[in-house]
């Protein structure tokens, strides 16, 4: 059985349905797969003291799963008062829709096709509900759409998809670009130096405590993969399955779509800077 306190980022352990810090709670979905982890990580935030909550990623359009996120919110003597999006991947937004009639709340996001209301998110923006206070900090990279949601007062930070408690994400390519992600986990490595931010609260697996060495880990493992495809590219494999099947021979074949998304983004990279 593994350390947790040896792995990157220092996971929690098992991902489950409760509190992960004081404001903090996860509402796992049922959709567990070997892209989603253990399934989609539903956030309900709440100041304490406050009868209101903000959730951040109802996940899919399961039922059930709105639903329960809903009482879990109720059971904590909480009304949910607001939806945000992360990005806009089935496996987070699909249920936003119905979310928002269930609970008859607008749905802030980046991209405007998700939003619902006429507030959106971007660069700057805080916010605030029921003295809770959440700072918006665009992450791009993963999708171009990714943002992440930095809780000062846990110091803790929602990734989504650019930084997940278990293993590591893809770059979605053609609309994920890797110069956008390197630059995206510099800035949380900057939220973890400059801002005091301890926590990972990830949108799939479990709460990572060591929120600098995640990104530190994260940063290491892109720049091995990256010299990893160069290094293919340069002895001749030149498409994305080619590189696939040298480089990530250590991975699941069933995650070698996902795999293959990352290549063309790596490539691409190195095309662009005249590297291959």
């Amino acid at each position: 059985m593994s350390d947790a306190a040896a792995l990157p980022g220092q996971p929690r352990g098992l991902v489950v349905t409760g509190p992960a810090t004081e404001r903090a709670v996860n509402v796992l979905a049922p959709n567990p797969s070997a892209m989603t982890l253990d399934g989609t990580n539903t956030w309900l935030l709440s100041e304490p003291g406050s009868d209101l909550a903000v959730v951040v990623d109802p996940g899919p359009l399961d039922e059930g799963h709105l639903r329960n996120v809903i009482d879990t919110a109720g059971k904590l003597g909480k009304r949910v008062a607001l939806t945000l999006l992360t990005h806009g991947h089935p496996d987070h937004a699909e249920g936003a829709g119905r979310f928002a009639e269930l609970t008859r709340t607008p749905v802030r996001a980046l991209d405007p096709a998700l939003r619902l209301g006429d507030e959106g998110l971007g660069e700057g923006d805080v916010v605030t509900v029921g003295g809770l206070e959440l700072r918006i900090v665009p992450t791009p990279g993963h999708t171009s759409d990714s943002l992440s949601f930095h809780l000062p007062a846990d110091r803790a930070v929602l990734t989504g998809d650019t930084i997940l408690g278990r293993g590591t994400t893809m770059v979605a390519h053609p609309d994920g670009r890797l110069g956008d992600y390197l630059d995206s986990l510099r800035r949380l490595r900057s939220l973890t130096v400059d801002d005091g931010v301890r926590t990972v609260l990830p949108g799939h697996g479990p709460v990572l405590e060591d929120a600098q060495g995640a990104v530190e880990f994260y940063l290491a493992h892109r720049a091995s993969r990256l010299a990893q495809v160069e290094t293919a590219a340069e002895n001749g494999l030149r498409t994305a399955p080619e590189v696939v099947a040298h480089v990530y021979a250590d991975v699941d074949r069933s995650l070698w779509p996902a795999a293959e998304l990352s290549v063309r983004a790596q490539l691409e990279y190195l095309r662009e800077r005249g590297l291959i």
